[in-house]
C-alpha cells in the first residue's frame, strides 16, 4: 500500500527524538482489515441463512450450518490476511536488499533517481544537491527515502500479519452473527427470515456508511452499494435453494 508522507496527521509528541509514528496510516489497515471481514461476514451468512430458508424447515439446522460457515469462514478469511500481510513484510523485506545494494553499487543511477523524484515536486536540481549529500552521508535514510518516494513502500509492522489476521476474523464473526440472531431467537423459519432481512439490511446500510466515511467514498453511495450487494446475495441464494428444493435432483 503506497504511503502518504504529506498527509499525516498524527505527531507523538512525548517521543523525545521527535519521531513520527504514522498512526493515520496503521490506522487505515486496521480499517482496510475491518471492511474486508465485516463486508463478507454480512453478507456469505446472510445468504447462507436465506438460502437455507427457502428449504429446510427446522431453524436450529439453519443456526448450525450458519455457524459452522461462520467459523469455517473466518479461519479463511483471517488466514488470507495473514499470508497477504506476510507477502507484503516479504516484498518490502526483498526490495529494501536491494535498494541497500543499489545505493552502494549503482550509486550514479541512484542519485539520478533522487533528482527525478525531486523534478516531479518543482525542485530543481540545483535545490536538490544539498538534500541528496545529507542522503549520501546517511545510507540507512537514503535507503528509507527510497523506498517510501520511489516505490512507495511503507515498512510493515512486525506483528502485522498477526493484527491483520486476527481483526478479520473478529470482524467476520461479528457480522456474521448478525443475520443468525434471528434464527437462534425464533422458532419459526418465516418470522426469522423477515428479521433477518430487515436487521441484515440495515446493518449493511449502517456498515456501507462507516465504510465509505472512512474510505472517502462517500456515506449514502457506500451504503447503497453494500446493501444492494448483500441484498441480491441472499436473494439469489434462497430462490436457487427454493427451486432445488421444490425440484430435486
Amino acid at each position: 500500500m503506497a504511503p502518504h508522507p504529506h498527509h499525516e496527521h498524527s505527531h507523538d509528541h512525548s517521543d523525545p527524538a521527535g519521531h513520527h509514528h504514522e498512526e493515520h496510516f496503521r490506522s487505515s489497515d486496521f480499517i482496510r482489515d475491518v471492511v474486508i471481514g465485516m463486508s463478507d461476514g454480512l453478507t456469505v451468512p446472510f445468504a447462507l441463512a436465506a438460502g437455507l430458508s427457502g428449504a429446510v424447515s427446522q431453524t436450529n439446522v439453519i443456526v448450525l450450518a450458519g455457524l459452522a460457515e461462520i467459523a469455517a469462514g473466518s479461519v479463511a478469511m483471517g488466514l488470507g490476511g495473514y499470508l497477504a500481510a506476510r507477502g507484503d513484510a516479504d516484498h518490502y523485506a526483498s526490495e529494501k536488499l536491494r535498494e541497500e545494494r543499489e545505493v552502494v553499487e549503482r550509486t550514479r543511477d541512484e542519485e539520478e533517481e533522487i533528482y527525478e523524484i525531486f523534478e516531479q515536486y518543482g525542485v530543481t536540481r540545483e535545490e536538490a544537491t544539498p538534500v541528496l549529500g545529507a542522503l549520501k552521508r546517511n545510507p540507512p535514510a537514503w535507503v528509507d527515502f527510497m523506498m517510501r518516494f520511489e516505490l512507495g513502500l511503507e515498512e510493515p509492522l512486525h506483528n502485522r500479519a498477526q493484527k491483520s489476521a486476527a481483526t478479520i476474523a473478529a470482524s467476520y464473526v461479528f457480522g456474521g452473527i448478525i443475520p443468525l440472531l434471528p434464527y437462534m431467537l425464533m422458532p419459526n423459519i418465516a418470522s426469522a427470515l423477515k428479521v433477518s432481512v430487515v436487521i441484515t439490511l440495515l446493518a449493511l446500510f449502517i456498515f456501507g456508511a462507516i465504510k465509505g466515511r472512512a474510505t472517502g467514498l462517500g456515506m449514502v453511495r457506500s451504503a447503497i452499494q453494500t446493501v444492494t450487494i448483500g441484498g441480491l446475495a441472499a436473494a439469489v441464494a434462497f430462490g436457487l435453494a427454493r427451486l432445488l428444493s421444490s425440484h430435486p435432483v
